[in-house]
């Protein structure tokens, strides 16, 4: 629940850890972990600002999921037009 709470944030704009711990209200290192795991997955990067750690939604990302679903389970593609 609380890695959708951050996901979900970070559809709406990039935010900074510190950001991320008033929105959900947990720890720096709780934040921290769920991010690492966001960020093995392949669904969130990170930069650096200074002393701030940007988080933001990888470009993408969720279409790949989507489109490996799709493979596992024998969908064909949408059609988009």
């Amino acid at each position: 629940m609380n890695r959708l709470r951050i996901v979900r944030r970070l559809a709406e704009t990039p935010s900074t850890v510190t950001e991320l711990i008033d929105h959900v209200g947990l720890s720096q290192p709780l934040v921290s972990h769920h991010l690492k795991r966001l960020r093995d997955a392949g669904l969130v990067v990170t930069r650096r600002a200074g002393r701030e750690t940007i988080c933001s939604l990888r470009p993408g990302a969720f279409d790949e999921v989507a489109a490996r679903e799709r493979d596992v389970l024998g969908y064909a593609p949408p059609i988009v037009g």
